[in-house]
């Protein structure tokens, strides 16, 4: 099996956010969004970079696209501020599946519907554009606000992996691991429509 579509830089639009292929030309945007309630100090255990750090991190990213590793997305609200990043990454073609994730937003859209809509928009895209299979997602232990949200999607947990990586400050990292597989995407996608009907 193979994807029908190679994943690749695609605009995908709601109505509540637009998630546009990243681009140089985000970076005032994106240094916005961290500096706001200095959210890469809050978010320690996150990958959201330090406001000198937002172009070198841009930079990683497109750099990932050319060699089929990554496609990453900014996220805008419906007035065309910039919210923060996504992105499809850990992508397998003879599954298919592909991760969603590296995601942060400005906290002032966090509550907002924006990150259900984005969720909305990839997964969408992925099982019925792109043809992925299984959708991972994963997340750090201690990030109970992040384990919460995709939770809430319909995730499974599929299991927790100990000291997989380190984070900034040196300390081991314990990740937990979710996934999303196409037969159960009408209803993940169901419930995650349900969710924004209650919005407008």
């Amino acid at each position: 099996m193979a994807f029908l579509v190679a994943p690749a830089p695609v605009t995908l639009t709601g109505e509540l956010v637009e998630l546009r292929p990243l681009a140089r030309s985000h970076v005032d945007g994106l240094t916005d969004a961290v500096q706001e309630g200095d959210l890469w100090k809050t978010a320690w255990y996150t990958s959201v970079p330090a406001p000198d750090g937002v172009a070198a991190e841009v930079e990683r990213r497109m750099g990932l696209i050319d060699k089929g590793e990554m496609v990453p997305f900014t996220a805008f609200d419906a007035a065309g501020r910039v919210l923060g990043l996504t992105s499809y990454y850990d992508i397998v073609a003879d599954v298919p599946r592909l991760h969603i994730g590296y995601t942060w937003n400005r906290p002032s859209a966090h509550g907002t519907g924006t990150n259900a809509e984005s969720k909305l928009l990839l997964l969408r895209h992925a099982f019925e554009s792109l043809g992925a299979f299984r959708i991972g997602l994963t997340t750090q232990w201690v990030n109970f606000q992040s384990r919460a949200a995709i939770e809430r999607l319909g995730a499974k947990q599929d299991g927790v992996m100990r000291a997989m990586s380190r984070y900034r400050n040196g300390a081991l990292r314990d990740s937990v691991e979710y996934s999303i597989i196409e037969p159960e995407w009408p209803a993940v996608r169901a419930n995650l429509e349900a969710r924004l009907a209650k919005r407008r």
